[in-house]
């Protein structure tokens, strides 16, 4: 059993081990760096503020470390550790405030690591990967302007959102759960003022991207739409959506029985007026919903790997 005092060193040792690990094994066994990280080197080698699969972040990200550490494989299967070690930290941090407790707030780490997503994909550094960090920081932050409604931590929010939206614009869809947090949260007392800083911050950082979108007949988002398959017949409605439905409970088999062995033995307690739970409901269970209705309404094909932010407080969540 783990002392309270030496929980979050265990934490740290955690994030260590996590980084190393999925470090080494990549670095050791790949002949090739992944198609996605030789591509977003490819991009960085002629920065712009976007390119025609994506906006520009895992191509400033890539193209620093290549700056630093030149054609060493190790160093970006490295950079791919350190979004989602981040990302696991800021994931700490708030399930930490919402349980008070550091044992839950690890637990809830822990479980991540029964998805995927979050091990044997993350070699890879891309997009996917990119979003990380910006997620669980906007989430965080979202909790923070709930709770304190300091100036601040709206600056942050804001900030980190437009971090995310330029790795991948499927971002959006927690934004989309964050304004229905903030929308439900209206009558908490919110400074009014506070309402007019992390939409503006966003909007400055993002600036030279949508000049650039409209300069190139926003041709990403031709890109992403041409990816999902645009509007398909009328069974992809429903093929497609059911396809995304089930490979989601799939993927999160090995999470989901992890889960029932920690927990079986408890009774789940559901209470719709729970603050924390509305919360968690609406930045982690709201986005995913999003995109399953998105596949219904466009009949659109929703690549498994694009769900890899989605899932990074569901360990919370069940908690």
């Amino acid at each position: 059993m783990i002392k309270k005092k030496n929980i979050y060193k265990a934490f740290i040792l955690f994030l260590f081990l996590h980084l190393l690990i999925w470090t080494l094994i990549p670095s050791l066994t790949n002949v090739n760096l992944p198609l996605d990280t030789i591509e977003a080197l490819a991009w960085g080698s002629n920065l712009e503020w976007g390119f025609n699969k994506h906006p520009p972040f895992s191509a400033f990200a890539i193209e620093i470390f290549y700056k630093v550490f030149g054609n060493q494989d190790w160093a970006y299967y490295f950079l791919s550790q350190i979004f989602v070690v981040i990302a696991f930290f800021a994931v700490y941090k708030f399930s930490e405030e919402i349980f008070n407790n550091e044992k839950l707030a690890f637990l809830s780490v822990l479980l991540l690591e029964g998805i995927y997503f979050y091990n044997f994909t993350t070699p890879e550094f891309n997009v996917n990967v990119a979003q990380l960090p910006f997620w669980a920081l906007t989430v965080y932050y979202t909790w923070r302007c709930i709770k304190y409604d300091k100036a601040i931590d709206y600056v942050f929010l804001g900030l980190f959102a437009a971090l995310g939206i330029l790795s991948k614009y499927l971002f959006i869809y927690l934004i989309l759960g964050i304004k229905l947090v903030f929308f439900y949260f209206l009558k908490k007392g919110i400074k009014f003022s506070h309402f007019f800083i992390a939409g503006p911050t966003t909007l400055l950082i993002l600036t030279p991207h949508l000049i650039w979108l409209n300069e190139n007949d926003f041709v990403t988002i031709t890109y992403g739409l041409q990816r999902t398959g645009g509007i398909g017949s009328f069974l992809d409605h429903l093929i497609y959506p059911l396809t995304f439905f089930g490979k989601q409970i799939i993927l999160l088999i090995p999470f989901l029985l992890i889960s029932f062995f920690l927990f079986k033995k408890m009774k789940p307690k559901i209470n719709l007026k729970d603050k924390k739970l509305i919360f968690l409901l609406l930045t982690t269970i709201a986005p995913i919903f999003f995109m399953l209705l998105t596949s219904i309404v466009m009949g659109a094909k929703i690549r498994t790997m694009w769900m890899t932010p989605f899932y990074l407080f569901i360990g919370t969540f069940i908690i």
